[in-house]
């Protein structure tokens, strides 16, 4: 029998996870006991040696008040990169508590990519004092990260790269390599560049240790090479990573000189947080709305949208009090309606959320719109006459009124065909406008569908049944 290796961090006296994934509860209690009695060596023997993703887990199963304390107590044996790990509202409560001097102390040792990720969320006030506790080398580089706009490529890559000159030859470059102390922790290419440090071309490791040692590092450039601008769009670099399958790429500012390197465990983060947001959004939840949220920040977070519901919900009612007198002659139309406007509304989100996301990564575009239109229409009618044969049986037999059961064929033809358009035209006419289709799409399109079904199944019923 083949036993499972423990996770890293892990002995038999410390089980860090459950067979979950989730913290184990046992290991929680023991570290906030250290934390409650201020036992730094228990504590120590506890989180030593623990992966920075397990310990930012930790952190956030942690009670609000034993989290700054367990980073005091570990001092300078508290890694800062778990705090990349932990959720942004978290992190902010943490750096609150901690003195400018613990936390510039604590990201002097990080990667600059992941020190300018936990400092740029602070109000300006404290990144300065932070900032001020720093080197000035140190400072500089830093501030060089934060100058470039939220979100942009300049803020998440790593400025620390192998740069070489393309004279070098692939033995000088090893030696360089080896006798070489101060290099990036993980690295996958060598850039070359001119003296004025214009980027040149890259050459991949696996390259460069094939060839031989009097061959010129220039010589070994790879001709498509895809290169990243400083102020590109995180999301859009990582769409490109995703299409040509790289693990790192070059970033270079405007004049076409090397600043840094994008590597794919910041294209991963990239991704998962872009997911995330569009799931969050789509459903009408703050992007930033994280799960350690206070109860007063999800309830403000989350009133914008109830509220527009609430109103779309309005409108959809006034549709159906326009035909009170025949509801009031025939209740089952009462009843059946909500089946037609709640079909709608599951087609067109269906729709809706294949728009998006098709939007989102850039696979819908001028060039197949037409095709995913009539794709989806076609759809529509199929879905409409196959649903209306259904619910027209039904509702006839239910009811004991053949009649019945034609307008409400009739009426999911209709809705189902408009709860397509809608599905497709929302999203697409919000990104021409300029707003962001996951945030707005859903409410626009579940009004559209309630609106659109109500008024058909009763406006046929009043025509088909007489009841005017």
């Amino acid at each position: 029998m083949v036993e499972a290796e423990p996770a890293p961090g892990e002995t038999p006296e410390r089980k860090v996870r459950d067979e979950d994934g989730a913290i184990d509860a046992r290991f929680l209690e023991q570290v906030s006991q250290a934390v409650l009695l201020s036992d730094v060596t228990a504590l120590r023997k506890l989180v030593a040696e623990l992966h920075e993703a397990d310990l930012g887990d930790l952190i956030e199963a942690l009670d609000q008040d034993e989290r700054p304390k367990l980073i005091s107590l570990l001092g300078n044996d508290f890694d800062f990169a778990a705090l990349t790990e932990v959720d942004d509202a978290v992190r902010e409560e943490i750096l609150d508590e901690l003195s400018p001097e613990t936390v510039a102390e604590g990201v002097r040792d990080l990667d600059t990519d992941d020190a300018v990720y936990i400092l740029e969320d602070l109000d300006e006030a404290d990144k300065r004092e932070i900032l001020d506790k720093l080197t000035p080398a140190e400072r500089t580089v830093l501030q060089q990260g934060l100058d470039y706009p939220e979100g942009s490529a300049g803020r998440r890559m790593q400025p620390e790269v192998i740069a070489v000159p393309p004279f070098w030859t692939v033995g000088h470059t090893i030696d360089f390599l080896r006798e070489t102390e101060d290099l990036p922790e993980r690295f996958f290419e060598i850039f070359v560049t001119d003296p004025s440090h214009h980027f040149v071309g890259t050459v991949p490791l696996d390259r460069l240790l094939r060839s031989k040692r009097p061959v010129s590092v220039v010589d070994l450039v790879e001709d498509d090479r895809r290169v990243v601008q400083a102020t590109d769009d995180v999301e859009d670099v990582a769409r490109m990573f995703q299409r040509y399958n790289l693990v790192a790429a070059p970033v270079i500012d405007a004049a076409g000189r090397l600043v840094g390197v994008m590597t794919i465990d910041d294209i991963v983060d990239v991704i998962e947080e872009a997911g995330d947001d569009d799931v969050k959004q789509l459903a009408g939840v703050d992007a930033e709305e994280e799960i350690s949220d206070s109860v007063r920040q999800v309830a403000l977070g989350r009133f914008r949208w109830r509220f527009i519901s609430l109103v779309a919900a309005f409108i959809s009612a006034s549709v159906m009090a326009l035909f009170e007198e025949q509801l009031g002659k025939l209740v089952a139309l009462a009843v059946l309606a909500p089946i037609v406007a709640s079909q709608g509304g599951n087609a067109a989100t269906q729709t809706m959320t294949v728009a998006v996301r098709a939007l989102g990564t850039g696979e819908l575009g001028g060039w197949n719109m037409a095709r995913f239109f009539r794709r989806e229409m076609i759809v529509g009618v199929l879905n409409g006459v196959a649903f209306a044969l259904i619910t027209a049986l039904v509702a006839g037999f239910w009811f004991g009124n053949p009649t019945l059961g034609v307008v409400i064929g009739l009426a999911m033809v209709a809705t189902l065909i408009i709860a397509a358009l809608a599905g497709v035209a929302v999203p697409l006419v919000l990104d021409k406008a300029g707003i962001d289709p996951a945030i707005s799409s859903g409410t626009f399109v579940t009004t559209i569908t309630d609106v659109v079904g109500f008024f058909s199944f009763l406006g046929i019923a009043t025509l088909l049944l007489r009841l005017s």
